[in-house]
């Protein structure tokens, strides 16, 4: 690790402890795939069990048609990244997040062709290199995305997810192209500094491997990008972190203590960049 990485880091450190970052949740989620009861599907809403309607964390359910390696699907990293994160925006931001009745913050799963997808502004796709859209779902999520939406998608590692994650974005905004967000760019320091992209492992590779590597894929893999799709406006449509697992340090932040001081406050430092790029622009 590079003396300007040590420094970067270290300064996100002491933002975080300053914050209350040192604090963790008093109840955190683990172990992807997991489904809460009830089900969280459709948002948080007045008729549907929501006592305060603030920020939603969208995750959108899709079909897999491919399969990756340590992958789950749509519900990769599911429900913990999604409830974690939420604790950490309110904690490290002015940000309002949903609440439901039962206490739990507002992270809810849409589907392309629920009505509920054009109420949120930020929609999450996780493992994304699996997931396929029908002819109606690239006209949905289209339109989604042109009314001012925003798609974050991650985790998904290699060649072959990456070209097929990137067929599919070219049929659902096919005009506009996909480029390299570069060290420096608004989204890098929204609200913290994140000088470079952090690749995080999940944490099961990360301990089969001996608590080491951090590419899941090898040499393919050894470089993590964070790549976007603007309008010809500059707002953006879809932002991607590719070779990288953000989420899993926003999940597996109460599970080991090695793991979270090594990845957890990079993840949601460049999650919460994300969320408030998109939410001001």
């Amino acid at each position: 690790m590079t003396r300007r990485r040590w420094a970067s880091l270290a300064l996100v450190f002491v933002v975080l402890v300053m914050t209350g970052f040192q604090v963790r949740p008093q109840r955190f989620w683990g172990g992807g795939g997991w489904r809460p009861d009830p089900y969280r599907e459709g948002l948080p809403v007045a008729d549907n069990g929501v006592v305060d309607r603030g920020f939603t964390f969208c995750r959108l359910l899709y079909s897999s048609v491919r399969r990756e390696q340590m992958g789950h699907g749509w519900n990769t990293d599911y429900p913990g990244s999604d409830h974690n994160f939420l604790e950490r925006l309110e904690e490290l931001t002015t940000t309002r997040p949903a609440l439901w009745a039962d206490g739990q913050p507002g992270y809810a799963v849409v589907r392309p062709m629920q009505d509920e997808l054009f109420q949120c502004p930020f929609l999450f796709v996780s493992d994304a290199g699996t997931a396929g859209f029908s002819d109606t779902e690239v006209e949905r999520l289209r339109l989604y995305l042109l009314k001012g939406g925003l798609i974050y998608a991650d985790d998904f590692w290699g060649d072959w997810a990456w070209e097929h994650w990137a067929a599919q974005m070219g049929r659902i905004v096919p005009e506009f192209a996909i480029v390299d967000v570069a060290p420096g760019h608004t989204i890098m320091e929204a609200l913290y500094r994140v000088p470079e992209v952090p690749q995080v492992p999940s944490i099961q590779f990360w301990r089969r491997t001996g608590r080491s590597r951090t590419s899941e894929r090898g040499s393919e893999s050894a470089e993590p990008h964070l790549r976007a799709i603007f309008d010809e406006d500059g707002r953006p449509l879809v932002v991607m972190t590719h070779n990288t697992d953000i989420a899993d340090g926003w999940e597996r932040e109460g599970e080991d203590d090695e793991f979270f001081y090594l990845f957890s406050p990079d993840a949601y430092a460049l999650g919460i960049n994300i969320v408030l790029y998109a939410l001001t622009h």
